[in-house]
This record gives structure tokens, sequence and C-alpha cells, in this order.
């Protein structure tokens, strides 16, 4: 395989989901890929001024799908996102309703223009869709849950990918005394290792 590997870490954040009035939400991803220069980390951040956490958790796949697609490249690699709803949609649900049309047995299909863009998206690239547990101690999911509440609360979003806070971010969990030996920059080359090596993931790698 040639193709560049990325690796992204998605969490969205809706305040206030499933309450009466308006309900701000957020989505955050963490970009890894290694180019000339070596790893490089970019943010994916955007906002929402009424939404749910399920149209958010789309909402940022598909914008990190279209920045990346930006570059004029097919990559490989894996999506790693705490969203059920996110993960097995577009691996179980999502090719079932496409087949049918995008129908499914038992009525309508929740947010299904978002799924039918997610979808188109996807398909330009080759990537795993791998599911983590949320908040438990994942850094880079960690980070991506703290760029989703921070564009919530602000309602901000990026101008595309903009350089990482994650360096930042992880010198003060460690000053905390999270993460004192977790190394970002091994974790990444192991799994890119496996990408390259044609071997599937079962699992993203913890913290």
């Amino acid at each position: 395989m040639n193709r560049p590997v990325a690796i992204i870490h998605l969490d969205e954040s809706c305040l206030g989901n499933g309450r009466v009035g308006a309900t701000p939400g957020g989505a955050g991803a963490l970009i890894e890929v290694r180019t000339a220069q070596g790893l490089q980390r970019r943010d994916v951040y955007l906002n929402a001024p009424d939404t749910t956490n399920n149209r958010m958790a789309l909402r940022g796949a598909i914008a990190v799908l279209d920045v990346l697609s930006n570059k004029g490249r097919r990559l490989a690699g894996l999506m790693v996102s705490d969203s059920q709803y996110l993960v097995k949609g577009i691996t179980e649900w999502a090719p079932g309703w496409k087949r049918r049309g995008w129908r499914r047995k038992g009525g309508e299909i929740e947010n299904l223009e978002l799924w039918q863009e997610l979808d188109l998206a996807a398909g330009r690239h080759d990537f795993q869709w791998i599911w983590v547990r949320g908040h438990a101690r994942h850094a880079k999911n960690e980070y991506a849950d703290h760029l989703a509440q921070r564009a919530a609360r602000r309602q901000e979003t990026s101008d595309g990918a903009v350089d990482s806070g994650f360096p930042v971010w992880l010198v003060e969990q460690r000053a905390d005394g999270h993460y004192v030996d977790y190394d970002p920059d091994a974790e990444y080359a192991a799994q890119e290792r496996e990408i390259l090596g044609g071997r599937r993931f079962q699992r993203a790698a913890g913290a």
C-alpha cells in the first residue's frame, strides 16, 4: 500500500441533549497523517446552534472526510469514534439501506440526508471504522471530546484543518498525572505498520 495513512479520532457533543429548547452541539476530530515532513496532526471542529448527538457524530465525520478529500488523494486508515450510532451505522446499517434504495424496514431512516452524504464522502477513501468506549481514558479520543465540547460551548467552527492543540493539551494532562507514560507517536507508528501490512484492526489502541 503506497497511499498515505490517516488515523482520525472523532467525538461529538450536544449541550442539554434531549431537553426542551435549543441544544447547541459540536464535533471535533484529531487527524494524524505522516508526510515528507514527518507525523502531522491537525484539528477539525464544527458547531450547530440546535442539534443532537447523533447528527453531530455524522456531521463531524462528513466534515473530516471532506477536508481529507480536498487534498486530492485517496487515503487509507482508521476512523475511531465512541459513537456506536456512527460506527454501526456506516459499517452495518447503511450498506443495507443503500441496497434497498435508502429504505429500511419499519419506517423512515433518521438523518437520511446525512447518512447519504456520509456514504458518498466515505467512498472516496478506505477507512476502517473503529468503536472505542467513551470516557475510558483513550487520550486521542478524550482530546476529540475536548474539541467537540469547546466547539459546542463557544459555537465555533474551524476553517478546515488547523494546527492541532493536542501537544499542549497532552502536556496539561500530564501535569495532572494523566497519560504520563503514554507515547502518541509510538501508538500512531504501531497502527500505521499494521495498516501498511494489510492487517485489520480489531480495536483501537488505548491510552
